[in-house]
């Protein structure tokens, strides 16, 4: 899969990344969640158009996925496309602490840091965001959905006062758009307000949505 050539690929501690720095005096973070049967080099086409002051990491999830790729929890087959919180709280607390760990080394703000991802990977933006929302700016969800197992969370309003950014595609297979709309509910019941992007594309983000999530992401 091609990537960014001003990228870089890196391992630290037990994660493989790939890192797309910057000159910027006050960098902002951007981590890039890739979804399931994915890597580091996934997500790098949602990074085309976003400014220079972006600090930019795309970290490796920590399972391996079937047949190939890698999956934000183990593999459970008779939960297939059903991710919960209890199956994907280890690898939000895991990048948590590589968040923490890499900007100390780095020398990079990440008092607040901005999130995007895709399918399972938005799955897990929701996730963080609702986990640790003093923490987190902003919230691309792309294709994705809420996970299951949230509901004492979202009865605690985390997300009240924040903005989340949600695309999806009317015809998605893979992630149907109804669980998409379902999803929008549930974010505003956290407290959040929602812009919605919705497009006549597949399991992908269209071109007027990814323009959309890049002036979401300017300021």
């Amino acid at each position: 899969m091609p990537v960014a050539t001003n990228t870089e690929l890196i391992t630290f501690g037990e994660w493989t990344l790939r890192v797309r720095s910057s000159q910027s005096v006050n960098p902002r973070l951007l981590v890039l969640i890739h979804g399931w049967t994915g890597d580091e080099n996934s997500m790098w086409v949602f990074a085309r158009g976003l400014s220079p002051d972006y600090w930019i990491i795309a970290p490796r999830a920590p399972y391996p996925a079937n047949p190939s790729g890698f999956s934000w929890r183990p593999h459970q087959s008779e939960t297939y496309g059903r991710p919960s919180l209890e199956a994907l709280r280890p690898s939000a607390d895991g990048l948590m602490r590589l968040i923490d760990e890499y900007s100390a080394s780095v020398k990079v703000d990440a008092l607040q840091f901005d999130l995007a991802g895709f399918s399972q990977g938005a799955a897990m933006v929701n996730l963080v965001g609702m986990l640790y929302p003093h923490r987190v700016r902003k919230m691309g969800v792309l294709a994705g959905f809420v996970p299951s197992g949230l509901e004492d969370l979202m009865a605690q309003r985390p997300l009240a006062g924040k903005h989340v950014f949600v695309a999806h595609g009317t015809q998605d297979e893979m992630v149907p758009v109804d669980r998409a709309r379902a999803s929008i509910n549930l974010l505003e019941q956290a407290g959040s307000h929602v812009t919605y992007c919705e497009d006549e594309v597949g399991h992908k983000v269209s071109r007027a949505c990814m323009s959309a999530l890049e002036n979401y992401l300017k300021d």
